[in-house]
């Protein structure tokens, strides 16, 4: 077949780790002429192999009138190509002993695989089929019936689910109409019926080119022969030179107003939801937010659940998440159930309250080292893991071009102090940075 093309450029996890430091992960990142960049990472523990693609189209990607074409194609990728049967994808790798999936974010889609590692050459071989030739068996019968399986979805998770629509809404509030995170990968009704044949191929054409994608493979195999199988399937791709910039997502850093949604639904108990801005994932101030929320709401030890939980009893529950979103502005939020007979109104307040305290005084040194522990045990499980590995790996190559973040993110963690917390949690946690959205019963 096709002889090896050499890399057209190659880096190596180089800088070791400090004593008593995070065990680095080694890889070899690497590009194809055509513009395809692969990561590779060795782990001979056991015979089994992680791959993992990423392409640098997401939810944020959609134009207007056209939301749910990147979550639709998690659907379609899994139809058939050209050498490839309808459904015979994942026929192919269960029956090689294997598992895989998709999964669509607003920032990223992505496909993987784990299998036995003798049989790596053939999740290779199905992910350069579906890239090169998904379009010979797009149909209009198959666009149809995938169609409906996202409106089906939709209508199973979010429309006819409890508290279904608060996270749609609550990004509604946080991003203004025509912002590309304004919207929810899952896409509307409307939209996903409008969408043509054309429409979907054009999306293709467009995004689904190995310029656009990142291929991470992580386990039990010899570099030099996955060189040679990458160069074989993928290196004759051709590349997409005119894929288009992403829009301006450029947002103020607040919001500059409070905004309040009371949705009345058949709901067990009230629950409030309360999203801010933030700066992007990967500042610093992110790294810090992420800490303030373990010591928020990270676990039965944390202020929140203390006091709205086991100490006053208003709330069944309470976490926050900070979303790491990459363009522009991103996200914390906040959730919280009250308990029955509570009003929501006072677990807003006992939660709000508990925000602007880490505003006002520095958290103290146990409080920071349990989050710091958290955080720790929750990075240092992950990667036991090879497709945990694969997956951050081709993460952090999509969307920071830099896959040796992977040994970075615990270390930035361990670096954020009770000042960073304090300076961070200030600047986001303000009553002019509030978007709530609270779910009543009917």
């Amino acid at each position: 077949m096709d002889a090896p093309l050499g890399p057209e450029r190659s880096t190596v996890a180089s800088h070791a780790a400090a004593a008593g430091a995070v065990p680095e992960v080694p890889f070899f990142y690497e590009r194809l002429p055509n513009g395809l960049r692969y990561v590779l990472s060795e782990d001979h523990l056991a015979p089994v192999v992680a791959v993992n693609v990423w392409y640098d189209v997401g939810s944020k990607h959609e134009e207007r009138g056209k939301t749910g074409f990147a979550h639709l194609f998690e659907h379609i990728m899994f139809q058939g190509s050209r050498h490839v049967a309808k459904t015979e994808h994942q026929g192919l790798i269960q029956g090689a002993g294997g598992t895989n999936n998709g999964t669509t974010w607003l920032d990223r889609t992505n496909y993987f695989e784990t299998l036995p590692s003798h049989q790596l050459e053939l999740a290779i071989w199905l992910e350069a089929d579906r890239m090169a030739t998904l379009l010979d068996a797009l149909s209009q019968e198959n666009l149809d019936n995938q169609r409906e399986v996202v409106k089906n979805e939709r209508r199973l998770r979010y429309d006819n689910q409890p508290y279904g629509l608060a996270w749609e809404k609550l990004q509604a509030a946080l991003f203004p109409e025509g912002h590309g995170y304004h919207h929810s990968p899952i896409g509307s009704m409307e939209d996903l019926g409008a969408a043509s044949l054309d429409d979907v191929r054009a999306f293709f054409r467009t995004y689904y080119a190995p310029n656009n994608a990142v291929v991470a493979i992580v386990g039990d195999f010899e570099p030099d022969q996955v060189r040679a199988w990458l160069n074989r399937y993928f290196g004759p791709l051709l590349p997409n030179p005119v894929i288009p910039p992403l829009r301006d997502m450029s947002l103020p850093a607040i919001i500059g107003t409070e905004y309040r949604e009371f949705v009345r639904d058949t709901v067990p108990l009230p629950r409030l939801y309360l999203g801010l801005r933030t700066p992007v994932w990967g500042e610093p101030a992110f790294d810090a937010l992420e800490v303030a929320g373990q010591i928020l709401a990270g676990g039965k030890a944390s202020r929140m659940y203390h006091r709205l939980v086991r100490e006053e009893r208003i709330a069944q529950d309470v976490g926050v998440t900070a979303l790491p979103l990459v363009s522009g502005v991103a996200a914390f939020a906040l959730v919280a159930t009250a308990s029955p007979g509570i009003a929501i109104e006072q677990v807003e307040e006992a939660a709000w309250q508990e925000m602007l305290r880490v505003t006002a005084e520095p958290v103290s040194a146990d409080e920071l080292a349990r989050a710091h522990a958290l955080l720790e045990t929750a990075e240092l499980a992950a990667l036991q893991h090879v497709e945990e590995r694969a997956d951050r790996l081709a993460m952090h190559a999509t969307l920071f071009d830099d896959p040796d973040r992977i040994n970075d993110q615990l270390r930035r963690y361990l670096a954020v102090d009770e000042a960073a917390v304090q300076t961070a949690a200030a600047a986001t946690f303000r009553a002019d940075n509030r978007a709530f959205v609270i779910y009543v019963p009917r």
